[in-house]
Order: C-alpha cells, then structure tokens, then sequence
C-alpha cells in the first residue's frame, strides 16, 4: 500500500468528506475517490460505503485508518532519523582492531558521551578480516581496519573508505642481541600476527627484498606477548615504532621504504549519511593523528 493513500484515507476518517479531503490535500474530488478505490484494491477490502450523497468509512476502513496513524508515523520517524540535518541517535556497532579503539573510538566515545548522549556505541574487537565479514553481514555499521604501505589492501567497491592515522613499524629484536640492522636479524626466526596475514606479507617483501626467505616461527595476536617472546629470545618482530617499546626489547629500523601501519573507518557504501555514523565519522577524523 502506498502511503500517500493511506494519508488520504486518514483524511477522510478525520474530516469526513471527499470535498474536505481534497481541498486540504490540494487535490480533486475525484483524484481523492480515485486513489481510495486503488487502497481498496491494495487492501483487498471495502473502506467505504455510501451514506445519503456522502461516504462513509467501513468497519475494514476504520480499522485501516487505525493502522494508517501508526503506519505513517513509523515512516516520518523514519524519514526524520535518516535525514542529514536530524538529531543523531540510535545505536552505531563497531568492530575494530585494539589499537584503533584505544586511539580513535574511545576518545570519540566520551565526545559522544559528554554532547551526543542520544548516540550508543556497541564495540566489538576483531582483526580487518572478521570486522569485514561483519560488516558484508549488515552485523555492524562500522568497521575500523587497517593495512601497510608495503602491504595494501584491496578494499571491495560496497564498502566506502575514510583514512584515520598511520603509524610507522620497525623491527623489533632483543636489547641485549648484537647487530644494528635488518641483514643481522633477517635469517632470526619470526613473530607474525596470528589474526591476519598483513604484517607476514610486509616481513616476507621486505626479507625478500634483502634476498632471503622469513621464516615463521611463532603467531601471537597481542603485541604485549610478542614483546614478551622476542624478551624471551624466541624470534622477531614487527612492532609500532610510536611507542614505547617494553624492557628488554630494542627497535631497529626497516630498510628500504618506512613501513606504515594505516588505519581505516570502513562503512557500506550508501550508509555513510545516517546521522549518527556520519557523526562518528566525523568525530573519528577529528582525532588527533599523532
């Protein structure tokens, strides 16, 4: 059913004539009896019987016009909520990476805390592969992912992409092992992320690079249990360089091109104008980048 007809019918059970109808809609009569007959149809009921040279509404036609004040209210709330210039509020799901939610989502979380209280922000900790999953599954409106320069991603034409912060990686070898660079190390054994496969990609181009082969040893998610592995004398690693590095681990630069983490918000195409993900957006680029 259309709801321009449903609103004529709603009319027409408040004003009681097709002439009032007509005059308040700024139609015809006749345009007004027209599309009640098509409801009709639609309905697949009678909504109006005569009454002396008027009509009046059926038993089927009031209890439609009951239906037609929740009907159309539902669709103006609707219409309100999807509208750019509307208040943001309802629910925005996110999945992203540990670090982006330290960095990005937590710090817009208590802007929208302190002036959006209507926004509520349900978060979910996963690597890029799953958030994507989640987000071709319509499970989350948001997802905050991320890749490397020397390892990009290949970003599907459903999603839409906004660029966060990147950060720089080096490598990261025992402090007490001897060697300055990455031909000390590169033969040493390997710690990839055991979530995603980016950061082996960047090891084995760069090893490949120096002409030798990575070879992967250990797979751990947590940066804090890599560290504590290449503590431990296990291997090495990629680890962010914007940050203290624990004791007992000593950063080396790359060679070659710098290595750099790049963080993404990531929506599906279309859905970038809903109030309150074009908010979180907004306050995600206003992050500080460093």
């Amino acid at each position: 059913m259309e709801t321009r007809r449903l609103r004529l019918l709603l009319e027409l059970s408040r004003r009681g004539s097709m002439r009032d109808v007509a005059d308040a809609m700024h139609l015809t009569t006749s345009t007004v009896s027209q599309q009640l007959a098509v409801l009709a149809k639609e309905a697949g009921a009678t909504l109006l019987e005569p009454e002396g040279r008027r009509v009046r509404l059926t038993p089927a036609g009031r209890r439609l016009a009951e239906h037609a004040v929740t009907i159309l209210a539902a669709v103006d709330a609707a219409r309100l909520d999807l509208d750019p210039g509307a208040v943001p509020s309802g629910e925005v799901r996110v999945a992203g990476f540990a670090t982006a939610v330290r960095r990005s989502l937590l710090p817009a979380a208590a802007v929208l805390a302190r002036d959006h209280p209507r926004v509520r922000l349900r978060i979910h900790e996963h690597e890029p592969s799953e958030a994507f999953a989640l987000l071709a599954a319509d499970a989350v409106d948001l997802a905050l992912t991320y890749d490397y320069n020397l390892a990009p991603a290949a970003f599907d034409a459903t999603v839409e992409t906004v660029p966060l912060w990147s950060a720089p990686w080096g490598l990261a070898v025992p402090a007490a092992a001897p060697g300055s660079g990455f031909a000390d190390f590169a033969t040493a054994d390997w710690i990839v992320n055991s979530r995603n496969t980016a950061d082996e990609e960047v090891v084995r181009t760069v090893a490949s690079l120096e002409g030798v082969v990575a070879r992967i040893a250990h797979r751990a998610d947590s940066l804090d249990l890599v560290e504590d592995l290449i503590v431990a004398g296990l291997g090495v690693g990629l680890l962010p360089a914007d940050r203290p590095a624990a004791p007992g681990v000593r950063l080396l630069p790359l060679p070659g091109t710098p290595a750099l983490l790049r963080s993404w918000a990531v929506v599906r195409r279309g859905r970038a104008g809903w109030p309150p993900l074009a908010l979180m957006l907004r306050l995600l680029r206003s992050v500080p980048t460093a």
